[in-house]
């Protein structure tokens, strides 16, 4: 018997959650859909290619659409957790859920783009475009393929987003330095240090470009939810000009506001990089990511030509 399809594991997620909404372990979350489900040891015995339990991948995919939803959190690591949102869903929705609503929770939501703040504007012009619906069964293989991939790229993304948030201010002034090491700065990691902390005059860290360390890009990390404002960015650059430094860069798990934007662009040698480009980068240069090889056979039309 196949292990049931992702939408089939939301309402018992939904449920067991609604039963602990001081928040319950994502292990004991993926038991208990199984349970419900009915699931024997040969289906929790199923693998996907990655290796991981399919009931455990399919139930992760759930709890992704009611986050989607806003229904429900990953509140700190490998714990989940309905929002008031979500208990309000469960209370005015009866069990079982019709089919309708089901159907609207698994594919309702799978363009919800990451979330800033209200104020924030997208610093990469593709995060305001509005998203294609979910492709149909309809369209060849390699779109469905092109699909796949975005959505386990977004998912990933915003997981990410809420680890960063999860971290101590600290730690993420590190996984900032780690971010710009892998895109080339510094030629070794010993060139980009940490100097955050109080007495820091707004730079959380320093990347030295040169050997005699001439050259420097100052950085300032802050792990906020609140949306950076004109204010922040002034204040960091007058750190700038207190270090007399030319080049500066402010990364933010947030956003930034139109003002702070306008005066980025008004001054030499800023850089602003906002939480959704942040965790784009973690991706493209696999920093707290890792990444699987799926090999996609195609014909090789060239073999079967006579020499």
């Amino acid at each position: 018997m196949n292990v049931p399809t992702y939408d089939k594991f939301i309402e018992p997620i939904l449920r067991y959650l609604v039963k602990h909404p001081e928040g319950a372990v994502a292990r004991d979350v993926h038991e208990a859909a199984a349970d419900a489900l009915g699931l024997d040891d040969s289906q929790r015995q199923v693998l996907i290619a990655s290796g991981q339990p399919a009931y455990k991948n399919r139930a992760g995919w759930a709890h992704d659409r009611l986050k989607r939803a806003g229904l429900s959190s990953s509140f700190k690591r490998g714990y989940w957790k309905l929002t008031p949102e979500g208990l309000a869903y469960s209370a005015s929705h009866a069990a079982p859920l019709s089919a309708e609503a089901v159907e609207h929770l698994a594919i309702g939501f799978m363009n919800v783009r990451l979330k800033a703040g209200s104020d924030a504007i997208p610093l990469d012009q593709d995060a305001a475009i509005e998203q294609p619906a979910p492709l149909s069964s309809t369209v060849s293989p390699d779109d469905r393929l092109e699909q796949a991939l975005k959505e386990l790229r977004d998912a990933t993304a915003d997981d990410l987003l809420e680890s960063l948030l999860q971290v101590t201010p600290s730690r993420f002034e590190v996984i900032v330095l780690d971010v710009l090491h892998r895109l080339g700065y510094g030629a070794n990691r010993s060139d980009l240090q940490r100097v955050g902390g109080s007495g820091d005059a707004g730079i959380d860290g320093v990347i030295s470009l040169d050997k005699l360390g001439l050259e420097k890009v100052y950085v300032q990390a802050k792990r906020w939810q609140n949306t950076v404002g004109r204010p922040e960015l002034q204040a960091f650059y007058g750190a700038l000009a207190g270090q007399k430094a030319k080049r500066g860069v402010f990364i933010t798990t947030s956003g930034f506001s139109g003002q702070a934007i306008d005066f980025a662009a008004s001054v030499e040698g800023v850089v602003l990089v906002d939480g959704i480009r942040l965790v784009h980068l973690m991706i493209d240069h696999e920093v707290g990511v890792t990444s699987r090889l799926l090999r996609v056979p195609k014909l090789d039309s060239d073999y079967f030509d006579e020499t």
